[in-house]
């Protein structure tokens, strides 16, 4: 067996084990001080029309119907769009209506978060790299488009350390009508070692499995076997130096205290009607709801970052109806995150973020009937709130009828350096070496969005 110097250091002593276990998700200093401590990301999976929701286009309106001028369709790419001869325009049938100081454009489609104009923060000119759900998931969690990177909570736990002992800092919860796509690939660890890993919830009445011990298991008993099991890990450890076996003690160890911290997590009951009311959550009832005021009691509790998924945005066809169905609960419950965490004195301290993998067209798919919208990865919207962002800035334009960015595009990258910096990271300074290569969440481009960061 081939032994490096770790190994034998690990040799040495059991003790050392130890204590390197000690300081996996110790709290560590950022670059400089950091306005969020931490991050929950409001994921629309799918791909929501920002024509629909956030960018007003009156001239799209007056011209629905009518083809497609060619010359925005050359050299545009778009999922199907092959199937259809030649597509006609799609203006928004929603009011739109300005709202706050800030003057920011909302549809009568989410008047709850347009009550908060003033907190949020607009990127209207976001450009992602492919027209593909897959790959688009990927880059916009991970920076690439290839499987294999890690995401961007194992880099923010990877930079900050955890605040809590009793629950996971980076946790996935979903809710729609399927998990995300790429599942463990846009939460996972990637190259970075496993214990920055995200921990999916599921979307069930008990989110959670085997919180409870098996009848005739007692918690002592339990106890008493993970420390065995603990022990012979560690003697594994001392003589391989395998990170990954850190990771398996520190596993079963969390395990164990979340049965007793989990259960007073998810208790809603003992929220007050007032506050189940504000994000129309049901206690013991899953979704969206449900997520938003938990993704409030994991920031309260210390998490880094919470990802939020909705999984009901790609829409294609019969995008009228299916917005009437699905945006109530999410604007209501969104808005009502805001609401609380600010109430709280949490919002301050917690980067919130709303958007998915691109947007959609201003050309229609389907039939005139049952209209949809196609993918659109250039000029969509997301916004931020919170964790010291400019209240009410807003960044970027798109052309008069919402075909692309024409005014300070903003990539993907240049999304994650902002929500990095105001974490208290230089995203050019967090960096982990692997095979030769200092790699980065960025990879070699990315800016934060002057305007945005304060």
């Amino acid at each position: 067996m081939h032994f490096n110097r770790r190994h034998f250091i690990d040799l040495c002593s059991l003790g050392l084990a130890r204590v390197a276990l000690a300081d996996l998700l110790a709290p560590r200093q950022p670059h400089f001080p950091a306005k969020a401590k931490s991050v929950i990301y409001l994921f629309m999976e799918g791909g929501p029309s920002q024509l629909d929701l956030y960018q007003h286009k009156p001239k799209l309106t007056a011209m629905d119907g009518q083809p497609t001028p060619p010359s925005l369709l050359a050299g545009k790419k778009f999922a199907f769009m092959e199937r259809m001869a030649a597509p006609k325009l799609y203006g928004a049938k929603r009011e739109f209506q300005q709202h706050g100081k800030s003057g920011h454009w909302f549809s009568s489609l989410v008047p709850n978060i347009a009550k908060h104009a003033d907190d949020l923060a607009f990127i209207h000119s976001m450009k992602t790299v492919n027209v593909n759900h897959s790959p688009a998931m990927i880059a916009a969690h991970t920076g690439a488009m290839v499987s294999g990177r890690p995401s961007l909570g194992a880099w923010l736990l990877y930079g900050l350390g955890a605040e809590t002992k009793d629950l996971p800092a980076f946790i996935a919860m979903t809710s729609g009508p399927r998990g995300p796509r790429n599942g463990n690939d846009i939460w996972g660890s990637g190259f970075l070692p496993t214990h920055y890993q995200g921990v999916p919830f599921l979307n069930a009445k008990s989110p959670i499995f085997h919180l409870q011990n098996p009848a005739g298991v007692t918690r002592e008993r339990q106890e008493r076997a993970i420390d065995v099991i603990g022990d012979l890990n560690r003697e594994r450890l001392a003589l391989t130096g395998d990170p990954e076996i850190e990771t398996r003690i520190a596993s079963y160890e969390m395990a164990f205290r979340m049965q007793s911290s989990a259960p007073d997590l998810m208790d809603l009951a003992r929220e007050s009607q007032a506050t189940l009311d504000l994000y129309g959550a049901t206690p013991g009832k899953p979704g969206f709801a449900t997520n938003c005021l938990l993704a409030r009691r994991l920031v309260e509790r210390g998490v880094r970052c919470v990802q939020v998924y909705h999984t009901d945005w790609d829409h294609h066809t019969g995008i009228d109806g299916r917005l009437d169905k699905i945006c109530p609960e999410v604007d209501r419950a969104s808005a009502a995150l805001l609401t609380d965490l600010k109430q709280r004195g949490l919002l301050d301290q917690t980067l919130v973020v709303w958007g998915g993998e691109f947007g959609r067209t201003p050309m229609a798919e389907g039939t005139a009937k049952s209209a949809g919208r196609n993918h659109l990865i250039d000029g969509y919207s997301v916004w931020l709130a919170g964790g010291g962002v400019q209240r009410g800035a807003s960044v970027g334009l798109t052309d008069e009828l919402g075909f692309q960015s024409v005014k300070d595009t903003v990539s993907v990258h240049d999304l994650h350096a902002t929500i990095l910096h105001q974490c208290g990271f230089d995203h050019k300074r967090l960096t982990y070496r692997v095979q030769g290569r200092d790699f980065r969440l960025t990879d070699v481009e990315g800016d934060p969005v002057k305007g945005i960061t304060g």
